[in-house]
């Protein structure tokens, strides 16, 4: 299945300051991260932010906040983003087939999500080099089960890439130069 950019929303997952520091590979995936947003916005992706309970977890990482700040961002208390229905009427409103996911915790949030996107008819296509969770194992397993389910695995590189579709795309330069 093609990934098509006109297709495509980037919902972000949880990645909070009170929560990211315990994390695993937490410095690798942060800036994998910075990278996919800095080329998803390059491609004018829309996306959607969610923070789970700011007032306990707190915002968004600095160094994404500052990419992200201008987008609509949903508190939730629920896991799954798609539970909270000021986040998944968004979604439907943004009339996207294609839902990009990233964040944290891959075995909790980022999992149930995906789930429910996929439920809600959706194709969501999980950027596995740009989720974590505190423990490995439970990253690892939530990654097998999504794949199970049905989520299109893919990295950072490979999707801007593939949203960017040639190399004569306007855009190409800045993506190729963030990816190196």
């Amino acid at each position: 299945m093609r990934i098509n950019v006109e297709e495509t929303l980037f919902c972000l997952v949880d990645v909070q300051d009170r929560l990211y520091p315990y994390m695993t590979n937490k410095d690798e995936i942060e800036k994998n991260l910075v990278t996919l947003v800095k080329g998803l916005k390059t491609l004018e992706v829309p996306f959607i932010v969610n923070e789970q309970y700011k007032k306990g977890i707190g915002e968004t990482i600095p160094s994404l906040r500052e990419f992200v700040d201008p987008d609509p961002h949903f508190e939730k208390t629920t896991f799954s983003c798609c539970k909270n229905e000021p986040t998944m009427e968004a979604i439907k409103n943004a009339g996207k087939k294609v839902v990009i996911v990233a964040g944290i915790e891959t075995h909790v949030c980022v999992l149930q999500t995906c789930i429910d996107l996929l439920e809600a008819g959706l194709q969501p296509v999980l950027v596995t080099d740009c989720v974590t969770s505190r423990k490995q194992k439970d990253t690892d397993m939530a990654l097998e089960r999504l794949i199970q389910a049905g989520v299109i695995p893919t990295t950072y590189e490979s999707i801007l890439f593939e949203l960017t579709v040639n190399a004569k795309n306007p855009v190409f330069k800045q993506i190729s130069s963030l990816v190196k």
